[in-house]
């Protein structure tokens, strides 16, 4: 796997969470997101971003299978996947509570181990 590639990989990804959490900060239940046109549109970027940030872990897993599972087990990885998935073809079926619950509950967690990831990488590329 190419360091410096799979380095661009994981700073995506830590820097959609990071957008993530910007976009919700003021978002304090599902029907939030529902409220009006701005916080749809913040709903759909948020997904736009979960889908994106989703390839990405894809693609480092694809590349090597055992990198990311250096942080967290390899279902924590594949649920990811699979919600990139559901995003990409099933989009219309996703709900305002499944996006508010990962804003709450798993985009921080997602960000500490991809900086954990960063940091592996960084010291592998030295």
């Amino acid at each position: 796997m190419n360091k410096r590639t799979a380095l661009e990989l994981v700073t995506f990804v830590i820097e959609s969470m990071l957008l993530i959490k910007a976009r919700s900060q003021n978002i304090k239940s599902a029907d939030d997101f529902l409220s009006d046109d701005t916080n749809i549109m913040k709903m759909e970027a948020i997904m736009m971003r979960l889908q994106a940030s989703g390839e990405a872990i894809k693609n480092l897993d694809k590349r090597d299978k055992t990198f990311l599972t250096q942080v967290a087990p390899s279902d924590y990885w594949r649920k990811i996947i699979r919600f990139r998935d559901l995003i990409s073809h099933h989009y219309i079926d996703i709900q305002a509570d499944e996006i508010f619950n990962i804003c709450e509950t798993k985009v921080s967690e997602l960000e500490e181990n991809m900086k954990k990831l960063k940091e592996i990488l960084e010291n592998e590329i030295k």
